[in-house]
């Protein structure tokens, strides 16, 4: 990491530029904060509190049931297939207290993508919920998969929840099939094995979303989590005392890292959330006191659009902040006035463990990447080239640092592809398009596949939809190329309205005020209204799929 980059004139005030990292097994953040806070609330879900102590108990036990009643041994794949739920966060401790190799999976993919994923890890158990079970058992056909456990909400939820359950949740199927129940999976008693992993062992292959094809495993060790896990706790000052809202799904990489690792590492609590639902989010934050909250940008848009919002409690947050999509600068200025709170922005992929970037919380700028986090270098070089850009000019963000992953799982020729040498240094290629200004800080203008060519015109999607959103009318907005026999491909928002507004503005409305407020080649020529974006599990608005709507539409 170079002395010299413009970044350090900017690092957050009493923090080193770089951390040293724990040599022990993750099981180990666990372990330490159960020792040292037996008596606290690790876990609050819904009103049910788990105790650091309970929750250790527990995970020992399901790891003892893996390897003496199914097996696992040391490098088995162990697939989670769930929502957030205190199943999902005993499963993932206890199989790697069982040397094993955790594989989250987002439970919104489909049956043929889940057995697509099971194939290609060679996972040999999924841990699921009823809700999930009938696509899992379809889904485990022709897989090395030998046992199903399969828990429900309700094995954790209260007769009468403090705060608002989501109706999903209170409609979970019984459980069917030649399955294990999660009850008798945390009732063994026999002795656990031996640890037998150390921090260079696989811990996790989480799988990237597939927006490029297939999706691919990321091979993360011990040693490559917890660079992430550690620099967030500094970075955003998480004390034992914080008390995190965990709305973002746990098998994505910021939420597994910000939500669950990083609180549990300094001893605070996580108040669990299964399914996004502002209501219950407001409520979380009002009668738990959260400090902390990692998002993504969508879900604070939701949260602020609440009627009334103005009189809620905020009084307890003291960092919000997150990535995946640039928070709208309304947005951001709403949240301020709310909570005196500004943004923090970050940025990071699952191929290096959530946050490469992240911005100085003392000097964040808007729809920012942020400045190259701890032991972080990183670069904008010409695509094709490979050559280094000066500031402001535009080209692909190659990033160096601590949490990068070992490779894609048996895809070597993938692997190979993804890194990119300069001046004797290896680096990996983000596919990310963007920027670093003159301060050091970067900026994503889009993905490099994303780019609309309206009559030779470079169009950025990202930086039409940044427009969008200072529309007081648009709730949210999408923008993809749709071919056009004179331009080639002319471009396209799709866009929600605001409750309010919807009725009163039209498509002609928009068209007008983005021909007043954006360049001539760029502003939108077709917009059309609908009730909602289609989503990832993490929250991301997928671009793509309506990409291939417009794409197909020429066919």
């Amino acid at each position: 990491m170079k002395e010299d980059r413009p970044w350090f004139k900017y690092w957050p005030p009493k923090l080193p530029k770089t951390l040293d990292y724990p040599k022990a097994p993750l099981f180990n953040i666990l372990e330490v904060s159960a020792n040292r806070y037996p008596d606290k609330d690790a876990i609050i879900y819904y009103g049910t509190r788990i105790k650091y102590e309970k929750l250790l108990s527990n995970t020992l036990k399901f790891s003892s049931f893996l390897y003496n009643e199914l097996g696992i041994k040391k490098g088995d794949r162990v697939a989670i297939f769930m929502p957030n739920s205190v199943q999902w966060i005993i499963a993932y401790f206890g199989i790697l207290r069982a040397n094993a190799v955790v594989v989250p999976i987002n439970p919104l993919i489909a049956e043929d993508e889940l057995n697509y994923i099971l194939k290609d890890s060679g996972s040999v158990a999924v841990v699921t919920l009823s809700s999930q079970l009938p696509k899992v058992m379809k889904a485990i056909q022709g897989t090395e998969v030998r046992n199903v456990i399969s828990g429900m909400f309700r094995d954790y939820l209260s007769s009468s929840p403090e705060i608002k359950v989501h109706p999903l949740m209170l409609k979970e199927p019984e459980i069917q099939g030649d399955v294990i129940k999660w009850k008798e999976s945390i009732s063994s008693n026999k002795p656990l094995p031996e640890v037998s992993v150390t921090s260079e062992d696989i811990a996790l292959i989480p799988y990237t979303s597939g927006t490029t094809g297939f999706p691919k495993g990321c091979i993360h060790t011990h040693s490559t989590i917890w660079p992430t896990v550690i620099g967030s706790a500094f970075w955003n000052m998480v004390t034992p005392s914080a008390i995190g809202l965990a709305s973002l799904p746990l098998f994505h990489v910021t939420g597994f890292v910000h939500s669950l690792n990083t609180p549990m590492y300094v001893g605070g609590t996580i108040v669990l959330m299964s399914i996004w639902d502002r209501e219950a989010a407001l409520d979380a934050i009002e009668k738990y006191k959260v400090t902390h909250w990692t998002n993504i940008s969508t879900m604070v848009v939701d949260l602020l659009s609440t009627p009334g919002i103005e009189k809620r409690d905020l009084s307890s947050l003291v960092m919000v902040g997150g990535g995946g999509a640039a928070m709208p600068e309304a947005v951001a200025k709403k949240l301020r006035e709310l909570t005196g709170l500004d943004y923090v922005e970050g940025y990071g992929l699952t191929e290096t463990m959530s946050q490469t970037h992240v911005n100085p919380p003392h000097r964040p700028k808007l729809q920012c990447l942020g400045i190259p986090h701890f032991g972080v270098d990183a670069l904008v070089v010409d695509a094709s080239t490979g050559e280094v850009l000066p500031p402001n000019k535009e080209g692909e963000i190659v990033v160096k640092c601590p949490s990068l992953f070992k490779g894609y799982w048996r895809k070597e020729e993938e692997t190979r592809k993804s890194f990119i040498t300069i001046n004797g240094t290896e680096y990996f290629r983000t596919g990310d398009l963007g920027y670093m200004d003159d301060e050091g800080y970067f900026f994503i203008v889009d993905r490099v596949k994303r780019m609309i060519n309206r009559a030779g015109f470079k169009v950025w999607p990202t930086k039409v939809e940044n427009k969008l959103y200072q529309h007081p009318a648009i709730l949210e907005a999408c923008v993809v190329s749709t071919p056009d026999p004179r331009v080639g491909e002319e471009v396209k928002a799709y866009v929600v309205l605001r409750p309010e507004f919807r009725g009163k503005v039209t498509e002609e409305d928009i068209i007008k005020w983005s021909k007043e407020h954006m360049s001539a080649y760029e502003y939108p020529r077709v917009v059309e209204f609908v009730d909602s974006l289609p989503k990832s599990g993490s929250g991301k608005i997928l671009w793509r799929v309506l990409q291939d709507k417009e794409k197909n539409k020429s066919h």
